[in-house]
């Protein structure tokens, strides 16, 4: 059984009517990283903020490495976070943002410089070290930031959307980065990206309107809404949307349509693409674009909460 670093309990959270959070129980374990995910108002910035010691919860409770603690300080010693807005001092270099969050958490000025100096090595700012933090791009900001939650070396991280607004190179550098950390560190990671938290998270949470509803591996997600290959296309014509499932079932009984779009999903679709072509044209039926790929989360997303992530 392995080693679980964070746990929730029944964890709950309810402004006046609202609940923003309902009866959240998780295990996170040690060496992971856990991909929190959800729609836009599901709740996850809520509960990540429980998480952190920042909120408490109206029920429930948060255990970390089996134990619960009562003070804000306590946690925030062992919990690291990199917030989704960049927070920096603007009067401070890139070195001294690093020693001055050090010695919030009480480590001597010469400790946390010394890490300091290895985390902008790390993350490719050796040369901006004694530059003005607000002087910097938007993505080495963020790359900033990020050690930033490092600097007190804690044994679980937070981060929350650390691929927004990077470039290319810095968003692989950053996605190597959050691999790096995995099994020495336990990460817990909120993204809109699908193909990021695809990559990197070992298992996925999906919440929606503050409850849970799906947790796994991301093959694991995958595999509940079908497994194998998907076809797409736009039906143009919209009114005949019956006529197409009815002309289709009996080839793919997994079909869904979602505004004008139609998805079918099977093993062997390429195979089966032919014949799906030549019965829609026999019977005067014109599909738009066509588009063929593997499941994805974005389909387990659209299955279990009916809406796109950023919607």
């Amino acid at each position: 059984m392995p080693e679980i670093a964070l746990q929730t309990c029944h964890l709950t959270k309810k402004y006046g009517t609202l609940t923003a959070v309902s009866d959240l129980n998780l295990e996170v374990y040690a060496g992971e990283v856990f991909g929190f995910l959800g729609p836009n108002g599901a709740g996850k910035t809520t509960s990540i903020n429980m998480l952190c010691g920042l909120l408490k919860p109206n029920s429930g409770e948060v255990l970390i490495n089996g134990s619960v603690l009562d003070h804000r300080s306590d946690i925030q010693q062992r919990v690291g976070v990199c917030p989704q807005s960049i927070i920096l001092w603007s009067s401070l270099t890139c070195i001294e943002q690093l020693v001055f969050i050090g010695e919030m958490y009480n480590i001597p000025a010469r400790i946390a410089r010394s890490r300091g100096e290895h985390l902008l090595e790390v993350m490719q700012l050796t040369e901006k070290r004694n530059q003005l933090a607000k002087t910097l791009s938007g993505g080495m900001q963020r790359r900033l930031n990020l050690i930033m939650a490092l600097v007190h070396e804690p044994k679980i991280l937070v981060l929350d959307e650390p691929e927004a607004g990077l470039d290319p190179q810095s968003r692989v550098l950053v996605r190597e980065f959050i691999k790096s950390l995995a099994r020495k560190k336990t990460v817990i990671l909120t993204t809109h990206n699908m193909d990021e938290a695809d990559r990197v998270a070992d298992r996925i949470a999906i919440i929606d309107h503050g409850q849970l509803l799906a947790l796994g591996t991301p093959d694991e997600l995958k595999a509940q809404v079908g497994t194998g290959d998907v076809l797409e296309f736009t039906m143009i014509e919209l009114a005949m949307a019956d006529r197409y499932l009815t002309l289709l079932k009996p080839i793919c009984t997994d079909i869904t349509i979602n505004g004008d779009e139609l998805t079918l999903r099977s093993r062997g679709i390429v195979e089966l693409l032919p014949r799906i072509l030549e019965i829609l044209q026999v019977n005067g039926l014109h599909p738009g674009d066509l588009r063929l790929r593997q499941n994805s989360l974005e389909d387990v997303f659209i299955t279990l909460t009916g809406r796109r992530l950023r919607e």
